[in-house]
């Protein structure tokens, strides 16, 4: 059904809904697609996609999910680069067999920096919140989007110009002194950080704005997001939110800057997960084993409730419509269920209309009708799959039943004719 087209991958839920899964499938010889390169258009170092091949696992945050497959990664300018990070995952990616993983890496010079003082100042902020945390990884993702907003923000390509660097480090140390002061949130000198950088300008290739164009001359494109629609920074449930444009509008910018045509792919589970604060209306004690996902210090408690067909519905709305359906997770056994509406002080909702984009007024609205909102629950006796195609009037792609690559399923309308 894909064509010629590129690929976007979407998260419909609040993340962790098997987004690296299907990467690695879409990048694999067993899909046979012909993918070039995996493009990662939002998020930072706090992505955490898991992929398991043939029992080997790698949690992937800046690397693209196909490196498994030897497919190269480009940064996009809308990432946020974490350095330091990102040679760590080098390093453990080494570890578990990728020859030389730096040498599948480009990085747009665009891409804002995240640095210590980021994480730091980041960290401070949610200690000085208590329980009124908003929810965050803890990795510096919203002061590095917040600073660049008002400020000459330190960027990739900064990182060969050493005086420079040095410079909006020494602003960005500045502005965040009052904030950071005596907490235990410290961070290395700036003569350490720009020794680290410079190592890392010369470590990688740093590229422009002809990179995109340049790999898709290779073959298709894999458009891989980070975290959920629903944390989207102006269409998910504010202010529990991600300081990234989740929904696949960048995305589908960079495709058409080359020309190209795109597929939207979204991906959920067979229930819905949460990190942290904010609504989550089907919240109930499944117990589902989550081996990869546990209480966070800054993230919060991992929680989970049962299928929300109407957030998911709300979710392609604001996404402009998807092509696609990924289910995950059909290996839990028992019957599972599915909201039918929610039931809240005011009237009984079947669906959440969206706003104008931008509109947080919006957004907020939403979210406190959602935490009074109680579910109207009915049993799933279909295949869960089946269920939500019909559903949300979606096309199932590809399934999953299991954590390896060899538990993805090409789904009813894999091979339907273009």
């Amino acid at each position: 059904m894909f064509g010629s087209d590129h690929l976007i991958v979407v998260d419909l839920g609040f993340g962790d809904a098997g987004k690296g899964a299907t990467v690695d499938w879409l990048c694999s010889p067993e899909a046979d697609l012909g993918v070039a390169a995996v493009v990662r258009f939002n998020g930072g170092a706090q992505a955490a996609h898991n992929v398991v091949v043939h029992g080997r696992h790698h949690t992937f945050a800046q690397f693209g999910s196909g490196t498994f497959a030897g497919v190269p990664t480009l940064l996009s300018q809308h990432m946020l680069v974490e350095p330091i990070a990102l040679a760590a995952e080098s390093e453990q990616l080494a570890a578990l067999g990728v020859p030389d993983p730096l040498g599948l890496l480009a990085v747009d010079g665009r891409a804002l920096l995240t640095t210590p003082i980021h994480i730091a100042a980041n960290r401070a902020r949610e200690d000085a919140r208590g329980s009124s945390r908003h929810g965050s990884c803890g990795r510096g993702i919203g002061e590095t989007a917040w600073y660049a907003l008002e400020h000459d923000a330190p960027t990739v390509a900064d990182c060969r110009e050493p005086a420079l660097l040095r410079a909006k480090l020494d602003r960005l140390a500045a502005h965040y002194d009052s904030l950071i002061g005596p907490s235990t949130h410290g961070y290395e000198s700036i003569d350490a950080m720009v020794a680290m950088y410079r190592d890392f300008a010369r470590a990688v290739r740093i590229t422009g704005a002809d990179e995109l164009a340049r790999c898709a001359q290779g073959g298709r494109l894999v458009f891989e997001g980070a975290q959920g629609v629903l944390l989207d920074e102006w269409r998910g449930l504010h202010p529990h939110t991600t300081w990234s444009t989740v929904e696949p509008r960048n995305a589908r910018t960079m495709i058409n800057e080359i020309g190209g045509t795109a597929t939207v792919l979204g991906v959920t589970r067979t229930y819905m997960t949460r990190h942290g604060a904010g609504p989550l209306p089907t919240e109930a004690p499944l117990r589902i084993p989550e081996p990869h996902n546990e209480t966070g210090h800054y993230q919060g408690e991992f929680r989970q409730g049962h299928l929300d067909p109407i957030l998911l519905r709300y979710a392609i709305d604001v996404c402009g419509g998807i092509d696609g359906l990924v289910v995950n997770h059909l290996d839990i056994p028992g019957t599972l269920c599915a909201a039918q509406a929610y039931d809240t002080p005011a009237r009984r909702i079947t669906e959440l209309a969206p706003g104008r984009w931008r509109d947080l007024d919006h957004q907020q609205r939403l979210t406190d009708q959602l935490f009074t909102a109680t579910p109207i629950l009915t049993s799933i006796d279909d295949d869960p799959a089946t269920w939500l195609a019909q559903r949300l009037q979606v096309p199932v792609v590809l399934t999953g039943h299991g954590p390896d690559r060899h538990d993805r399923k090409p789904g009813p309308a894999w091979m339907e004719p273009d």
